[in-house]
């Protein structure tokens, strides 16, 4: 059980990593287009410190990075049919994840206005970063995703190097 928690927290940061340096470039892009992204970073992080450094910003995005990548690696896991369709749920997770926490709960935290009410360019820049956000992480938590699975239904998934030597 151990062995199966540390492995799921190492592909939390492995694909969260990688997930969050895929939505990096956005920024600078929509930035460019005066459209709203990365809003709440600096604000969450002066939670915490005086004067957030961009190095701190940046930390700060991969550290939520690995922490929202592990309830959709866990229903990756253990929904069969999320785990069929890897980059449709994780995109779908994506959505989901903004609607709840950047549209609604920091908004209401921070006492803003919430996306819906600024209209939809507001809305869509950020959607689209957490849409591609959880999309990557369907598309590289799958060979994580379908080891554990088959394991759990005690299929083999690789031959061992003992069983390819005495099958000679």
């Amino acid at each position: 059980m151990l062995a199966r928690v540390r492995a799921l927290l190492k592909e939390a940061i492995r694909s969260g990593t990688i997930a969050s340096l895929a939505i990096v470039p956005l920024s600078p892009l929509f930035k460019a287009l005066v459209l709203r992204i990365g809003h709440y970073g600096p604000q969450f992080a002066g939670l915490y410190l005086d004067d957030p450094q961009p190095w701190q910003i940046f930390l700060q995005h991969l550290v939520i990075g690995w922490l929202s990548a592990l309830p959709l690696l866990v229903l990756l896991l253990w929904a069969p049919r999320a785990s069929r369709w890897p980059l449709a749920a994780g995109a779908a997770y994506g959505a989901l994840y903004y609607v709840a926490v950047n549209s609604l709960a920091l908004p209401l935290y921070f006492a803003d206005a919430t996306p819906w009410q600024m209209g939809w360019p507001t809305i869509w820049p950020s959607l689209a970063g957490h849409i591609l956000f959880g999309a990557c992480i369907g598309f590289t938590s799958r060979r994580f995703v379908r080891g554990h699975l088959a394991k759990a239904m005690g299929r083999i998934t690789r031959p061992s190097r003992k069983s390819q030597t005495t099958a000679r």
